[in-house]
């Protein structure tokens, strides 16, 4: 009980840092700017609820994707550390146009809060990889999901207030131990799914 625990809250975890609310404060109030307080709230609720039905979809849908596109556990376990290597990389060494790449002016629908910022391509790739290294776990991969997707809500929902707690500066420092994290965490990805390329191989 204590292993399945722990599985769920390290996927939690990881798809937390994946999502990046933190990172993505200054993004979210430089689209928001201008809009009414009570508009902002409407349009952040709005966007994180579509974010979730996009994820959950892809969580429950991914594993026919990978049988349809024939891809083997080994390939998907190396391309997510590949995709986890850059985007760690790029927390610790932001560009200017932010993680995401430049985004949108305007209200927003969709674009970029729902995604890319929430449900964004190293999300979903991770949930692919989740329910195809273990199907039978998908549940405890839905409670994960949960976790993650309510921890950013909060942290999204509070931007106004984070940011003036911890300014710039601090955002800045937070991301880039985020992203230290994920890029020992793209390494071991790494290192596993060349282990199961080697133990399979004829």
């Amino acid at each position: 009980m204590n292993d399945l625990g722990g599985s769920i809250l390290s996927a939690a975890v990881l798809l937390f840092f994946l999502m990046d609310p933190i990172g993505n404060i200054p993004v979210l109030l430089s689209v928001l700017k201008g809009i009414a307080p009570k508009r902002q709230r409407f349009i952040i609720i709005r966007e994180l609820s579509i974010a979730l039905v996009i994820l959950i979809v892809f969580l429950f849908a991914g594993q026919n994707l990978l049988t349809f596109l024939h891809l083997q556990q080994e390939s998907v376990t190396i391309s997510g550390g590949i995709v986890l290597l850059i985007i760690g990389l790029r927390l610790i060494f932001p560009r200017e146009e932010g993680v995401m790449g430049i985004q949108a002016d305007g209200e927003p629908f969709i674009v970029p809060i729902a995604i890319p910022m929430i449900a964004g391509p190293s999300v979903l790739a991770m949930l692919i990889l989740m329910t195809k290294n273990e199907p039978q776990h998908t549940i405890n991969w839905l409670y994960a999901l949960l976790l993650a997707w309510s921890s950013s809500a909060l942290i999204l929902l509070s931007a106004p207030f984070i940011f003036k707690i911890l300014k710039e500066r601090g955002l800045k420092a937070i991301e880039r131990l985020m992203g230290m994290i994920l890029v020992m965490m793209a390494v071991q990805m790494l290192i596993n799914g060349v282990k199961i390329l080697f133990l399979t191989k004829p």
